[in-house]
């Protein structure tokens, strides 16, 4: 399985969104020493290469599409590996220099590490892990949507896990600064890999403890509570482990319909 990369572009064969073939891996003038393989030492054929910004095959059967878009169209094991090749991918094109003196580093045979020959410095495939927690208040739901991006759902309070902290500590502090609430009785739901770049999201449940909301405005746009016969707002897609969050605890009576929302 090839697994070529233009940024965080995946490049598929339109008609099928098969992977390119050793033809087409041939005809882009991939190097041997581009390729990374997902697993070392073992399924040597799935492998992965970061391309520059203007690789583009001749032919017209292969175009490079958006990793985001394929959640949905490909199945979740096809789906996992083009997470995990992204990543590694992503790791080998953005350690091919030392970060504590600037030598070119050297690939370990044996597992997916970067080290210095230098200074000896190793440098391991990133992983970012991000709490995220929806909050339940009786039979509601607290949904916010993120100030950043002007399309953006509506789903749990989400934020990156910051250095000396557990995941229990983060989800106090960021829901403080979001929106201004205390939390209680936290509850593991579950966690996804995902690969945007390098996270790991993991997902709880809360319950109020106190507070009025408040919005963070620089991260927040806005924060409601959501309960029986309030009409739902858009919420993620069902492949992300927010958008399975939020329909494992939608309360009863709240109204949404689920269709018309996965098609927006």
């Amino acid at each position: 399985m090839n697994f070529i990369f233009r940024g965080d572009e995946l490049l598929v064969r339109e008609a099928d969104m098969a992977l390119p073939d050793d033809a087409c891996c041939e005809q882009l003038g991939i190097a041997p020493g581009q390729w990374q393989e997902l697993w070392v030492g073992r399924a040597p054929e799935q492998r992965v290469a970061q391309l520059g910004r203007d690789a583009q095959p001749d032919t017209g059967d292969y175009a490079f599409r958006k990793l985001r878009s394929f959640f949905g169209v490909l199945d979740d094991t096809r789906m996992g590996l083009a997470s995990k090749a992204f990543q590694i991918g992503e790791w080998a094109r953005t350690h091919r220099y030392c970060g504590a003196c600037a030598t070119p580093t050297e690939r370990v045979a044996h597992e997916h590490c970067m080290r210095c020959p230098a200074c000896g410095l190793p440098s391991y495939p990133r992983v970012s892990p991000a709490m995220m927690v929806l909050i339940r208040r009786d039979d509601h739901i607290l949904l916010a949507r993120h100030a950043t991006y002007a399309r953006a759902r509506h789903t749990a309070l989400a934020g990156f896990v910051e250095a000396g902290e557990s995941v229990e500590d983060a989800i106090h502090r960021e829901v403080e600064e979001e929106v201004g609430l205390q939390v209680k009785n936290l509850r593991y739901f579950q966690s996804q890999s995902w690969p945007f770049p390098h996270s790991l999201m993991i997902a709880f449940t809360a319950e109020y403890a106190g507070g009025e909301v408040r919005v963070q405005e620089s991260e927040i746009a806005e924060a409601n509570w959501y309960g029986p016969g309030d009409a739902l707002p858009p919420v993620p897609m069902a492949q992300s482990v927010a958008g399975r969050l939020v329909r494992a605890n939608l309360p009863a009576g709240v109204v949404w319909d689920p269709v018309s929302d996965q098609a927006n």
